[in-house]
């Protein structure tokens, strides 16, 4: 699982260079300073999250079930959460309306929430 949560973390914080890079350059020409900063914003969380599965991944006081409830909360809340920031923050480019997935981000971000909360529980738990 280890290895799962460390491969998955550097794959985010590298498609979070690679979007940061292409919203810095190739975005920053199409859309508005406001869909620019709600991007970079995708951009900024996503990355946050590649660290904290790094992290995640090395810790060894944390047991391999909470790990994976830790993973998943995190996968599917940075899909949820900075994926439909992306598709909402470039809406004006394409003919598809994404304002109708919207709904979608805080139910993502309260995702990342539960995996920092349970990282939290965890670590106050733990006996010294």
């Amino acid at each position: 699982m280890d290895k799962k949560i460390i491969s998955t973390g550097a794959i985010f914080g590298m498609i979070a260079i690679i979007l940061g890079a292409f919203g810095a350059h190739a975005l920053k020409k199409v859309l508005s300073v406001e869909q620019l900063s709600t991007f970079e914003t995708g951009v900024r969380y996503q990355m946050y999250h590649a660290l904290f599965l790094l992290f995640t991944g090395l810790m060894t006081d944390l047991s391999q079930k909470t790990k994976k409830t830790i993973y998943n909360l995190v996968l599917f809340g940075v899909i949820l959460f900075s994926g439909s920031i992306y598709l909402l923050a470039t809406n004006t480019l394409t003919s598809f309306d994404f304002k109708a997935i919207g709904f979608v981000t805080p139910i993502g971000g309260l995702l990342l929430i539960l995996a920092w909360g349970i990282l939290f529980i965890n670590i106050i738990k733990k006996k010294q």
